[in-house]
């Protein structure tokens, strides 16, 4: 059957049920072993699926198919970067995301319970449902493949390349910083992208998930011949809130990690006055050298 919003329907309650699954089974598995980082171990292999059960049906049907697979093989390309990036943290080997036992410490037992099923496990879940919707979208609506989706493609792939560079600078810097002992001065990465950003592999990550968003709205918008539907389609649609979410999402890590950077790394103030928290910048007054004194 060609692809249409049915099918998209028909998909997206399958995307459902697949999500569903895994939000018990991660959650049965944090409450059995006490670790609550099974999400954090299935965040870059859920959208990769959701992906493909999106753009399955519009495989070989013209634009739409066109632009659905490429979509699904660009957040292929992101899941591959990001699961090889956790694996070598320790992260696939009962490795907790250190924020985690924060956030508990400052919970009763039974308010932890409730926000690890609420938060941890089905919001987070179903955000990852809403980022790759626009996958769904871009494979119902068999709209002319142009000039605004090959930018749309290219810009993802930079942005997945300046992420891979970050996450690898930052690697570095933790290595070289395990081999002095665990002490390198200032404690924390400022060279390479971190000159420009406090956050640039944040920034990166976020972008990556606007721009698929745009993908899909582009497919409207083709089909619809320019013309936007306010929330119901076009360059502003509802598919916009998996990507708005996850800005919030990151927000909220992003002041959560310099708040536990500022209390561990006394020159990490200085480095807030002189660099950018997230979009990319030229640095402010760098003539200061960190110190940890």
């Amino acid at each position: 059957m060609r692809p249409n919003k049915l099918t998209a329907m028909h998909q997206f309650f399958i995307v459902l049920i697949l999500a569903a699954i895994i939000t018990a089974a991660c959650w049965i598995a944090s409450l059995i072993t006490k670790d609550y980082s099974w999400v954090d171990r299935t965040w870059s292999i859920s959208p990769v699926i959701y992906a493909w059960v999106f753009a399955w049906p519009a495989i070989g049907y013209g634009a739409a198919g066109l632009r659905s697979t490429l979509m699904a093989v660009a957040i292929t390309a992101w899941g591959a970067r990001l699961t090889f990036n956790f694996a070598r943290k320790g992260g696939y080997s009962g490795m907790e995301d250190y924020r985690w036992s924060i956030v508990r410490k400052s919970m009763k037992p039974w308010q932890w319970q409730i926000f690890n099923l609420l938060f941890t496990h089905i919001y987070q879940n179903v955000l990852l449902v809403l980022i790759t919707i626009p996958v769904g979208i871009a494979a119902a609506y068999a709209s002319p493949f142009g000039a605004w989706d090959v930018i749309f493609l290219l810009a993802f792939a930079l942005l997945l390349i300046g992420e891979t560079t970050a996450d690898q600078q930052q690697w570095n810097f933790q290595q070289a910083k395990k081999a002095a002992g665990g002490h390198l001065e200032p404690g924390f990465v400022t060279t390479g992208m971190f000159k420009y950003s406090r956050h640039p592999n944040f920034f990166c990550e976020q972008a990556q998930w606007w721009v698929i968003y745009l993908l899909g709205a582009s497919a409207i918008t083709h089909a619809t011949n320019g013309v936007t539907m306010g929330l119901l389609g076009g360059i502003l649609n509802w598919s916009i809130l998996g990507a708005a979410l996850l800005t919030g999402l990151f927000v909220g890590s992003t002041m959560m990690t310099e708040s536990i950077s500022a209390k561990r790394y006394p020159a990490y103030a200085q480095y807030k006055r002189t660099t950018s928290a997230v979009i990319p910048l030229p640095p402010r007054n760098r003539a200061t050298q960190y110190s940890q004194s």
